[in-house]
């Protein structure tokens, strides 16, 4: 489990008296800031450090996972770091991807079902994260673009390299990931986030493209949303829902998170209407006619759940009440007095069009303590539900009745933890004085310093115990939102790593 730094405790009992918080105001790492704010600081170091802790045991993940009467759980890998989206292959094996690493795994799927190998399909990629598999092809979202590669399921072997079919898109920022899927009409379609909580952007973000498949005659979709992580066709319908991340720092029950159905030309709200109708308070008065024309979401999930993944379940072997019904999962909050998602939902859709909602699979979060958090859901070849924990690097694999197979998990081996940066002292010298210059000239202390932070400062303590300058340096080229993404060199990213590990 990942234990709450004692630094960072004392830290923020001296922070909560100097500025007059009353002693209750912190508990169990979380601070409540004037006008009812909360950050959950914990959490938040977590989110900024990128830190993956150690999967459950298979007796504790029973126990502690709840899902519906007649369903089980397994842990059909570990060892995936940054575990994020994924995509099933005509022969049924999985791939996922893994930003951090620049990589994508292939998961190889026995007769039986089980895991039977983890091999890397795709390294020095730009920050992969959405996957796509159409007519020969793997697509993948990249930092600023769209690749695809050919890809033989039944070779599991791709061929070539990556041809960059789509360049120059908006990177960077609190939502720097791109999301591809291919749609019921043959075209290439990419979810690019926001570069902040709430602004009004000067570049194309916020916002839904779409491309032919060799990435030609691209256009704005759809705009107003925040950060679709995720979205998928229904089949019934055909109806495309993105999943959308509401802003932050509104408290603990406002905005809430989203479920859009997304038509071309769409506008969905952000940064003006949050939720259904609802004036932001910040920009609401900004446009009032962009405001007017808001489209209210199809679904609303509790404040600052997070949902990112989403799949309609069109498999045969869950009960007959799940046909249809969306799944997502909800990575959880960091800004909440309590914590909140931390799950997977069903989402039901009515004849009259109504939605409900209902817990799935819980059990990551219990008494606020946190051991996973669900990103990517996909349907397997047998009907069954996986999903991706990127707190763990593990993928978890549901089905209702009893496994086929052993169970066992299969431990990934083929990523590893980058050496240690060699320095002469000399160079290291240099690099202290360029890293510092880097925090500077960034802004950085605004985020991390108190006193000099706009909102709760996310503190940075005892680095050293987690990572050397090479490890820091991997997770600056690719940092967790809420942090920015920015455009260092590698020379630059091993600076400010170097200077970050002298201070922190």
């Amino acid at each position: 489990m990942l234990r709450r730094h004692p630094i960072l405790t004392v830290f923020l009992s001296v922070i909560t008296l100097l500025v007059g918080f009353s002693w209750w105001a912190l508990h169990d790492g979380v601070v409540v800031l004037p006008g009812g704010t909360a950050v959950d600081f914990s959490m938040a170091l977590q989110v900024l450090s990128g830190d993956e802790v150690a999967p459950l045991a298979e007796a504790e993940l029973k126990d502690r996972m709840q899902l519906p009467e007649g369903f089980d759980i397994e842990i059909w890998a570990t060892g995936i770091p940054n575990a994020r989206l994924m995509a099933v292959t005509d022969t049924g094996d999985l791939l996922v991807s893994s930003p951090r690493e620049g990589k994508v795994f292939l998961l190889a799927r026995g007769a039986d079902g089980t895991a039977t190998g983890a091999d890397v399909l795709l390294e020095g990629l730009d920050r992969p994260h959405g996957l796509a598999l159409h007519d020969g092809w793997l697509y993948i979202g990249e930092g600023s673009g769209v690749s695809r590669i050919r890809f033989a399921a039944s070779k599991r072997a791709t061929s070539g390299v990556p041809e960059k079919i789509v360049s120059g898109l908006a990177e960077g920022g609190n939502h720097w990931s791109k999301t591809v899927h291919v749609g019921p009409d043959n075209r290439l379609y990419v979810a690019l986030g926001s570069s902040c909580n709430v602004c009004e952007e000067t570049e194309t973000r916020a916002a839904m493209l779409r491309y032919e498949l060799d990435g030609s005659n691209g256009i704005t979709y759809a705009t107003g949303l925040r950060n679709a992580v995720d979205f998928a066709w229904q089949p019934q319908t055909g109806v495309l829902y993105a999943t959308d991340n509401g802003r932050d720092l509104l408290g603990d029950d406002d905005p809430p998170c989203e479920l859009n159905a997304v038509v071309e030309g769409g506008f969905y709200g952000w940064p003006y209407v949050n939720g259904a109708g609802h004036p932001d308070p910040d920009f609401g008065g900004l446009a009032p006619d962009k405001a007017a024309s808001a489209i209210d979401p199809t679904h609303e999930f509790p404040a600052h759940t997070a949902p990112l993944g989403i799949a309609f379940y069109d498999g045969e072997a869950f009960p007959q009440r799940y046909r249809g019904a969306a799944f997502v999962a909800l990575h959880g909050s960091w800004n909440r007095s309590t914590k909140a998602g931390f799950e997977v939902v069903a989402v039901h859709f009515q004849a009259d069009g109504s939605t409900s909602q209902e817990p799935f699979l819980t059990g990551f979060e219990v008494d606020e303590q946190v051991s996973g958090r669900p990103v990517g859901v996909a349907v397997g070849p047998a009907g069954e539900l996986f999903v991706s924990d990127d707190y763990t690097g593990s993928i978890y694999r549901i089905v209702h009745g009893e496994f086929e197979g052993s169970g066992a998990a299969l431990m990934a081996t083929t990523s590893q933890t980058p050496d240690t940066v060699n320095l002469t002292p000399a160079e290291r010298e240099r690099a202290l004085v360029s890293g510092e210059n880097l925090w500077t000239q960034n802004g950085c202390a605004a985020c991390h310093v108190d006193g000099e932070a706009d909102a709760a400062p996310n503190i940075l303590v005892e680095l050293d115990a987690r990572y050397d300058a090479a490890s820091l340096s991997q997770f600056l080229l690719v940092p967790q939102p809420p942090m920015p993404l920015y455009p260092f060199s590698a020379e630059e990213r091993t600076a400010l790593a170097v200077y970050l590990l002298a201070e922190f």
